[in-house]
């Protein structure tokens, strides 16, 4: 039997919205491996810790394969056929429609789609049902930012490219950790800074993160004073005469009354608010006016706000009052969360946007997409965003959802109000590739569609460039391309309503078709794609506009000074200064932040099904200054209930001097998956920025306490004598087998470790011993019987400890571990079981009641080097042997030299070195 030959196909990868070109290879029907594409303009060959281990993550467990129906909420999941799936679908979105009317209907879809997918989408509610009730969850990451584009610059159009990060000579990166979020751009801001010195970066933020250790001046503000800071550096602009007052005077309008609204917001009435000092606001703003070049960099730190959009132009401002916008290395640039978050808002799939960067709001605009599609009119009741949406269904508003490729019960702020709304929405559709998200548990219908590496089509990255995305193997099972389901779904509502035209409208054979008429609407637009196909897209990714004729994309855009405003003039928008969520109080004292990992994406459907993407970050941790900690009596790793006015979670918390007294931090891709709770989001409030709608994702008021839940369990199993990919499937399978058995318990998580010999973790703690049945099924289900394994029993203190060895070969390994009431070894256990070692002389020390293993040490620690499987302990080693340089470093442990996320975290460990000498 002949091995088949491996196949490589280009594409893109799914996760932020930096848009790298990947090349995949498949053999076989399989997904075997991933690459950087060289030739890819926005990454030229380089993939982060995430991008590099996408061929991990390709399982099969816990994928959708098949059409699945429960005939009630509470009833267990049943297969059926598509025709009777989309059948079902149809008559239920039908009889609701007839009964309530079109906007009783609703679509909430995604920034992980595809721009064919989002195109037949929006076109399916806006024409065939007739609502405005479409929203995606950008609205969640970038609304902001193309509300603040709109009220200043006049359209929803980014000027910038990634080039300009090469030419500018100030980056001003505020409310972004590009080093976790963007890694690949953070490269690139690293190579700028190495070959031109003098490039200052300046970083607002909160916290101190890898982004803002490199600074040359990091303005850690007070959350949610965004606003002030920049007031006040426009004011130092205009008092020392850094602005452009000819291009004020020929280019925008408004100028003057939003300097004289806020002349009252001085650097020292900034500082007082923004906490930071006067003199660092001062010197930021000199040195964005003195710059040639300055770039601006801004993501969810600005975007996620109750005043985002004035956020986004507050930042804008800065720019159009020097002047510097639309050349080589300067400009506004907001940096998109999502792989196609910019696709989305082309096609207009948000409840307030129209394809082409359309005005809802405009007739002019309405009636012209209506007359494009061929139908009469196109509904005028604007659509409800994201979080209205939900509370629309809460309160029986809307009684059919479809919620496609986004999981809502993770993500939406206020999570329990997002979960009641999902119990009593009378019909729920979830079209996605994962089974075993939150969100699913809530569907009547269950659609499996297609995910990365089998889809067609194409995505716009956060510098409008857009990429073809190929699929390199078929879908597993019957799962269907996200723009297939949807379509075939129009054409069966399309019956059921009666509405014959519904065939014209979604003819639709390929996602060619859908993309050639997705540029056709744009044509005359300020996104006109109109020159462009697929096969122009065969050659090359391409920035728009491109227009008909066209021979290249362009780079930037406002070049001449002329902006896409009713006077052709850029727009200052008016201000009111306020500032963002709760305000702490005596029972709620602490600011609760969100943010990224650098190894974890979003709700971790497809991150947190490799064991090595744990390595850097292996439990959700609440992150909280030391001054707080000790104030309260606590210490790394101790249990500690997190307290809002939406709920209590209880979770370990880590000391991080990345924090500012007062604030307290917690990732947001936790959730019910990995924990006994929603993670984050149960905490984080409704309050919405007036304009984009966008939720203030990063502002919730909490309070900290000990808590006191002494009795521990923890498992560890793996799969010796499997390979990794093997392995893998296996443990997915336990991981969702024991996932339903959190919710009940006072702390759990469930995690997966390891690399070459990945492993489940589950641990438990409680106030009273868990009940012998419930450890006996734990047991059972991770097949840890007691015949099968060495046991130790005390039933005085109820502690139980079993260990299960297997024979790999000759090698003796140690396959899982049970230990319930006593877990001291667990760290040195664990580690030992991650690197797939033989138990060799450890065996009689399996049920040691201490953390030291027997050889002595501290072990490795947390893996910094994810590539390369560097640990931190390693490198404090080869600090402590006088490698007192990156480059040493790389030569020596060769961390930084693969991906190079993690230069940024050694970096700053050489540099708390010298500190400490």
């Amino acid at each position: 039997m002949t091995q088949e030959a491996q196949q490589e196909t280009r594409s893109t990868c799914p996760y932020c919205g930096t848009g790298c070109g990947v090349v995949i290879s498949h053999s076989a029907g399989r997904i075997t491996g991933v690459r950087g594409d060289p030739d890819h303009p926005a990454n030229f060959g380089k993939l982060c810790t995430k991008g590099a281990n996408l061929h991990r993550t390709v399982q099969l467990d816990g994928r959708l394969v098949q059409p699945l129906w429960r005939a009630q909420r509470a009833a267990p999941l049943q297969a059926l056929g598509w025709d009777e799936a989309l059948d079902k679908a149809a008559r239920r979105f039908a009889e609701t429609i007839r009964a309530h009317g079109p906007d009783s209907v609703a679509f909430y879809i995604s920034g992980q789609l595809l721009t064919e997918d989002y195109y037949v989408f929006n076109k399916l509610a806006r024409t065939l049902v007739g609502t405005n009730n479409i929203d995606s969850n950008s609205r969640l990451c970038m609304s902001s930012a193309v509300a603040g584009y709109k009220a200043t610059l006049g359209m929803d159009s980014v000027p910038c490219c990634y080039e300009d990060i090469d030419l500018a000579d100030l980056l001003f990166i505020s409310g972004a950790n590009t080093a976790f979020a963007h890694p690949i751009l953070f490269r690139r801001i690293e190579a700028a800074r190495e070959a031109r010195p003098e490039l200052k970066i300046v970083v607002v933020d909160p916290r101190r993160t890898d982004t803002a250790a490199m600074a040359d001046l990091h303005l850690q503000i007070a959350p949610g004073t965004d606003l002030y800071l920049f007031a006040a550096m426009l004011q130092v602009l205009a008092a020392e005469g850094l602005v452009d007052a000819a291009y004020i005077a020929d280019h925008t309008e408004g100028y003057a009354v939003l300097l004289e609204q806020l002349g009252s917001v001085t650097p020292e009435v900034a500082a007082g608010v923004c906490q930071v000092p006067a003199a660092d606001i001062v010197q930021a703003a000199r040195w964005f006016g003195q710059a040639a070049a300055p770039l601006s960099f801004w993501c969810q730190g600005l975007n996620q706000s109750g005043h985002g959009t004035a956020n986004s132009a507050a930042l804008i401002h800065l720019h159009l009052a020097t002047g510097k916008i639309g050349r080589p290395g300067m400009g506004p640039f907001s940096l998109t969360g999502q792989p196609n978050a910019m696709g989305g808002r082309e096609v207009g799939a948000m409840a307030n946007l129209l394809s082409a960067h359309r005005d809802l709001k405009n007739p002019a605009d309405r009636a012209e997409m209506a007359d494009f599609w061929g139908i009469p009119a196109l509904p005028t009741q604007p659509g409800l965003m994201a979080v209205q949406l939900f509370e629309a269904v809460r309160r029986g508003a809307i009684k059919a959802l479809w919620i496609a490729c986004t999981n809502p019960a993770h993500s939406l702020p206020d999570q329990q109000r997002v979960r009641e709304a999902l119990a009593a929405c009378p019909f729920v559709v979830v079209q996605d590739a994962f089974a075993d998200t939150d969100t699913c548990a809530h569907a009547d219908l269950l659609l499996p569609a297609a995910t990365w590496g089998e889809k067609d089509g194409t995505v716009t990255n956060s510098e409008r460039r857009i990429t073809r995305v190929r699929a390199a193997v078929a879908a597993p099972g019957e799962a269907r391309a996200d723009w297939r389901i949807a379509r075939d779904f129009a054409l069966a509502l399309g019956r059921q309503l009666d509405r014959p035209g519904a065939a014209r409208l979604f003819d639709f054979p390929s996602p060619a078709a859908v993309f050639a008429e997705h540029a056709r609407s744009t044509r005359g637009r300020d996104l006109d794609i109109a020159g462009l196909d697929y096969a122009r897209l065969e050659q090359g990714a391409v920035q728009w506009p491109y227009a008909a004729g066209q021979a290249n994309g362009k780079a930037r855009l406002y070049s001449d000074g002329v902006f896409p405003t009713a006077s052709g003039r850029a727009r200052f928008a008016p201000i009111e200064l306020r500032l963002n969520g709760e305000a702490p109080d005596a029972a709620y004292p602490l600011r609760l932040n969100t943010g990224r990992l650098r190894d974890q994406w979003h709700g971790m459907s497809r991150t947190g099904r490799s064991g090595r993407l744990y390595a850097h970050e292996a439990e959700a941790r609440l992150q909280m200054h030391p001054d707080d900690m000790a104030q309260r009596g606590l210490a790394d790793g101790d249990l500690v209930r997190l307290s809002s006015r939406r709920g209590d979670t209880v979770l370990p918390v880590a000391a991080s001097n990345e924090l500012a007294p007062g604030s307290v931090y917690l990732a947001m891709h936790w959730g019910s998956a990995n924990l006994s709770h929603p993670g984050a989001n149960l905490h984080t409030l409704q309050e919405l920025d007036p304009v984009s709608g966008q939720p203030a994702l990063k502002h919730a008021a909490v309070q900290i306490t000990p808590v006191s839940l002494p009795w521990q369990l923890a498992i560890v199993r793996a799969c010796p004598g499997l390979d990794e990919a093997a392995a893998g499937e296996r443990l997915l399978a336990w991981r969702r087998q024991l996932a339903p058995l959190l919710a009940d318990q006072p702390y759990a998580s469930l995690t997966l470790g390891g690399r070459e010999s990945p492993v489940l973790i589950l641990r438990l703690a409680r106030a009273q011993a868990l009940a012998q049945a419930d450890i006996e099924r734990l047991a059972e289900l991770l097949e840890l019987p007691a015949e099968r394994c060495r046991v130790l029993c005390d039933p005085a203190r109820r502690i139980e400890k079993r260990a299960r060895f297997e024979d790999v070969g000759t090698v003796r390994r140690l396959a899982g571990i049970l230990f319930a009431g006593e877990t001291a070894a667990l760290p040195w256990l664990l580690e030992h079981m991650t690197g797939g070692d033989a138990i060799g002389g450890l065996d009689p020390w399996v049920f040691l009641p201490s953390a030291t293993p027997p050889a002595g040490g501290e072990g490795r620690g947390r893996i910094v080097c994810n590539c390369l499987n560097v640990s931190e302990n390693e490198i404090h080693a080869g600090i402590a042997a006088g490698q007192r340089s990156l480059e040493q470093l790389k030569a020596t442990l060769k961390c930084g030299t693969s991906c190079g996320s993690c230069v940024p975290e050694v970096r700053r460990m050489l540099a708390a070195s010298e500190v400490a000498a």
